[in-house]
C-alpha cells in the first residue's frame, strides 16, 4: 500500500495512492493522518487496508498536491553517511581534511533537523549568501514502524513500517566549517524532500534490486542500485539501536551513491531555477526546483 499526505478543505488527510491508475483515495478522517497510522501499529494499519479495499472515490493525482508524507517527527532524522562504496571512493582527498583511514567498519551515523523536509513537489529553499556548495544526494529512507532497542539483523525488517524517497540536499562548506560535524551542513530548513508517499514494506520484494537516480535539468547524475549498498537496511537498522531505542515515526536515510557535486571534476552545485528529480524505482519520484530564499 502507497500512503499519501494531502490536504482536503484545509484538513491534512491520509490517502492511498493507485500508481497504475494516477488516483488517490482518499481516506475518512477516522482513519487519521499518515502519522497516526505509522504509529498505530498493526489495527491502524489494517483498517487503512481495508477501507482502502472499499469502494471510494478516487481522484486523479494530478488534480492534488501531495505534501510530505509525514508531519511529526519524534526526533532528529537519522542518517547513514558513506554506505556506497563508490561514493566513499569518489570523495576521497575532496573532503578539505577529513577523509578516514580507511573504509569505515561499522556504519556512519548522523542526524539532520526534521524542519528540513518538504514535500515533493515543494521548491528547495536556496540561499547562495549561506552557502556557496549546495549539492543534491538521492537516497532510499525508511520509517519505524514498530518500538525496538538492540534489534538484531535477522529481526529488523519487522521493525520497518515503509519506504520512501529523500533528496538530502547538503551544504558542503557548512559541512566541513563546523568542526568536522555535519549536522549544521545537513540542517537547512525546507531543503530535504521526502515522499511522494510512504510505500508499506510489503510491497518491496527485494531491498537490494531498488534504483536510485537523480537528475538536474534533465542531466542523470546519479544512477545506482541499492544492492551496492556498504552496509545493509538490516544491518543499519542493527547497529543504530543497539542500546538506542528506535521508535515508530522514526525516519532514517539510507546513504547516497556515487555522482554527487562536490566529487565531479568540474564540480557541480545547485542554483536558483534548478529542477531536481529523484527517483527510486517502486518508491516513486520526487520533483523539486530549487528557490532563492532569504534564509537569514
Amino acid at each position: 500500500m502507497k500512503l499519501a499526505s494531502l490536504a482536503v478543505d484545509g484538513v491534512r488527510r491520509s490517502g492511498v495512492v493507485d500508481e497504475s491508475e494516477r488516483t488517490v483515495m482518499v481516506l475518512p478522517t477516522e482513519i487519521g493522518t499518515v502519522d497516526d497510522i505509522v504509529r498505530g501499529g498493526p489495527e491502524a494499519l489494517e483498517a487503512a487496508r481495508s477501507t482502502a479495499a472499499a469502494p471510494g472515490e478516487s481522484v486523479p493525482l494530478s488534480q492534488v498536491r501531495l505534501e510530505a508524507p509525514l508531519h511529526r517527527f519524534n526526533r532528529d532524522i537519522l542518517c547513514t553517511g558513506w554506505n556506497y562504496w563508490d561514493h566513499f571512493e569518489e570523495s576521497k582527498g575532496k573532503r578539505e581534511g577529513q577523509d578516514p583511514d580507511g573504509r569505515p567498519r561499522h556504519p556512519t551515523f548522523f542526524t539532520k533537523g526534521p524542519d528540513t523536509v518538504i514535500g515533493p513537489a515543494d521548491d528547495i529553499a536556496y540561499d547562495p549568501d549561506l552557502s556557496a556548495k549546495w549539492d543534491y544526494e538521492a537516497e532510499i529512507a525508511l520509517v519505524i514502524g514498530r518500538d525496538g532497542r538492540s534489534i538484531p539483523e535477522e529481526k529488523a525488517m519487522d521493525h520497518v513500517f515503509g519506504l520512501l524517497v529523500a533528496n538530502d540536499v547538503s551544504q558542503r562548506d557548512l559541512q566541513r566549517a563546523h568542526g568536522g560535524q555535519w549536522l549544521k551542513g545537513k540542517s537547512i530548513d525546507a531543503a530535504m524532500p521526502l515522499g511522494p508517499w510512504l510505500t508499506t514494506a510489503d510491497e518491496i520484494d527485494d531491498l537490494t534490486g531498488l534504483r536510485v537516480r537523480c537528475e538536474v535539468n534533465g542531466w542523470l547524475l546519479q544512477d545506482a542500485s541499492s544492492g551496492q549498498m556498504a552496509f545493509s537496511v538490516p544491518r543499519i537498522i542493527a547497529e543504530l539501536s543497539r542500546d538506542m531505542t528506535l521508535r515508530a515515526g522514526d525516519v532514517v536515510l539510507t546513504g547516497t551513491p556515487s555522482g554527487i557535486g562536490n566529487a565531479r571534476d568540474p564540480q557541480i552545485f545547485l542554483a536558483d531555477g534548478d529542477v531536481v528529480v529523484t527517483r527510486v524505482s517502486g518508491l516513486g519520484e520526487l520533483r523539486n526546483t530549487v528557490r532563492r530564499t532569504r534564509l537569514t
